[in-house]
């Protein structure tokens, strides 16, 4: 009787340890999945930001995955979510191209971007930490270095980042919610301003004030500040399409 049971209890076992295995298996290939999602998208993204990918390029898939060095399947997933961004533009019967700006969409992005900021900072100005203080300082620090270094990718990135960093400050989970989906969306725009190395130096200055706001808990400078320092980046933009249209039309 126990040698009957214990050899009926054998085999389910192994059928129990099988599972585990393909489970296992199958999650491994979802991590690499997701892997490679998140790799096309910042890559893809890169190149429309910084205007390796220009706007009204056609996004011929088979030859972006091989430029890419991806299966289509995640580029495929890539452009969709550019698409929702405001990256990219899907056409029926046709490929995905680069969406171009439109200097009235680029207004009403930068106003919408302004509030949610000016909030942002007035917020954090409260709340901010001592830890987020150093985080906000250590990146103005790198702002300048990249300046002076002239390299505009890494200066973009950091940049970003402190933008970013104000919003994690304001400690508001609704509003840090909001404000990365239209950061995103104004990536392209916020990269174009940067081809006037006045604005480069503007942009400092407005961040070292801004800075110097949060460190003194004064909100309402600092949302001030912010606020203005969006407005002129989306009056660099409105000047980079122009100066572009002219020479489009020359």
């Amino acid at each position: 009787m126990l040698t009957g049971m214990s050899e009926s209890v054998t085999p389910i076992r192994g059928k129990r340890g099988r599972p585990r295995k393909d489970a296992a298996k199958a999650g491994a290939a979802v991590l690499r999945r997701a892997a490679l999602h998140v790799r096309a998208v910042e890559r893809l993204r890169a190149m429309i930001v910084q205007g390796e990918l220009a706007p009204g390029t056609p996004l011929v898939e088979g030859d972006l995955a091989q430029a890419l060095g991806l299966s289509r399947t995640p580029l495929r997933e890539a452009v969709k979510l550019l698409a929702q961004e405001g990256l990219i533009e899907l056409r029926a019967n046709r490929s995905a191209c680069v969406r171009a700006l439109d200097a009235a969409e680029v207004f009403e992005l930068f106003e919408a971007l302004a509030g949610f900021e000016r909030l942002g900072a007035e917020l954090a100005a409260t709340r901010l930490t001592p830890a987020g203080l150093r985080r906000l300082e250590d990146l103005q620090a790198t702002i300048e270095q990249e300046h002076a270094a002239g390299r505009r990718e890494a200066y973009y990135a950091a940049n970003r980042a402190i933008h970013r960093a104000i919003i994690e400050a304001a400690q508001n989970r609704p509003l840090a919610q909001a404000h990365a989906a239209l950061l995103a969306r104004a990536e392209q725009a916020r990269f174009l301003a940067l081809k006037f190395a006045h604005r480069w130096e503007e942009s400092i200055a407005e961040h070292r004030a801004i800075l110097a706001a949060l460190a003194e808990r004064d909100a309402p400078r600092a949302g001030r500040l912010l606020a203005d320092h969006v407005a002129h980046t989306a009056e660099a933009v409105t000047q980079a399409l122009a100066a572009e249209a002219a020479l489009r039309a020359a």
